[in-house]
């Protein structure tokens, strides 16, 4: 993609032109994007992203030798929801860790915490199914 828009700029059309073009068949691009490409520019959202999936990974997984193979198992750990696992990984690995980016992680790997509640129980149904007479 980046190698068309600059042939089509190296032949004298500008950016916004040709990304407004290629929007129109489809392709999804901003000129934003293509010129934070050409420059090498990771963003720094992108960055700390990636080391607090590295973290939540790290203690939502373990690797243990099972039958002379290496798996991949669940920790007691990978069963917690986004805000004990923002407070885990603040406490052992990032201290600067944020909710959002711990919550993007887990969505991304798959976790989601277990809830122990079991939801509220407001009525008792009778057996018969029938309803008391109102007077």
């Amino acid at each position: 993609m980046l190698g068309f828009i600059d042939q089509m700029r190296a032949e004298g059309h500008a950016v916004e032109s040709i990304i407004r073009v290629l929007r129109e068949q489809g392709v999804k691009i901003a000129a934003r994007t293509y010129r934070a490409r050409r420059q090498g520019v990771v963003a720094s959202r992108t960055i700390a992203d990636a080391q607090v999936q590295d973290a939540v990974r790290s203690a939502a997984w373990t690797v243990v030798e099972r039958g002379g193979k290496m798996r991949r198992v669940l920790t007691p750990e990978g069963l917690y929801g986004r805000r004990k696992m923002t407070a885990l990984i603040r406490r052992t690995s990032m201290p600067d860790a944020s909710r959002g980016a711990v919550d993007r992680a887990m969505r991304a790997l798959g976790l989601s915490g277990i809830r122990r509640d079991k939801g509220v129980r407001t009525t008792i149904p009778r057996k018969t199914g029938s309803v008391p007479a109102t007077s």
